[in-house]
């Protein structure tokens, strides 16, 4: 018997909520959207007090100087980015390159002329990189 109390109470009580208007929850006002927004950001002044404070505010800022090129070539060094986080900390070993003068042949299954050429290739086959710490420069 006390659970059916205790059941129909809670019921009632979910249901009372619902029974208020709309009107008396959120009342209809004067002000549109862009009053709302306007007293919102600024405060509650009015439009000329956000202009004056608007115009106060954009006489203060000072203009952005120019940096000279010098100045900026000098502080990129220490900027960090992602390539030379990866390259201080892991230094990439010698790898010297290798140039080869190819002699004119014929090549393929009906002999053709290959004129002769130069190429120039990695001694190693793969990119090595140091461990951090270890040294790089010749002893």
């Amino acid at each position: 018997m006390k659970l059916k109390v205790c059941v129909s109470l809670f019921f009632a009580a979910l249901t009372s909520g619902c029974s208020t208007s709309k009107d008396e929850l959120l009342p209809h006002g004067n002000d549109t959207m862009l009053n709302v927004w306007d007293q919102g950001t600024t405060g509650s002044g009015g439009n000329a007090t956000n202009r004056q404070l608007l115009d106060a505010r954009s006489a203060l800022r000072r203009p952005l100087e120019q940096v000279p090129q010098a100045l900026a070539d000098a502080n990129r060094a220490f900027a960090r980015t992602s390539q030379n986080e990866i390259y201080s900390q892991f230094k990439r070993l010698p790898n010297p390159d290798l140039v080869m003068y190819i002699f004119p042949h014929l090549a393929g299954s009906d002999p053709a002329p290959v004129p002769g050429y130069t190429t120039v290739f990695p001694l190693y086959q793969r990119v090595l990189y140091a461990m951090p710490g270890e040294r790089t420069e010749d002893y």
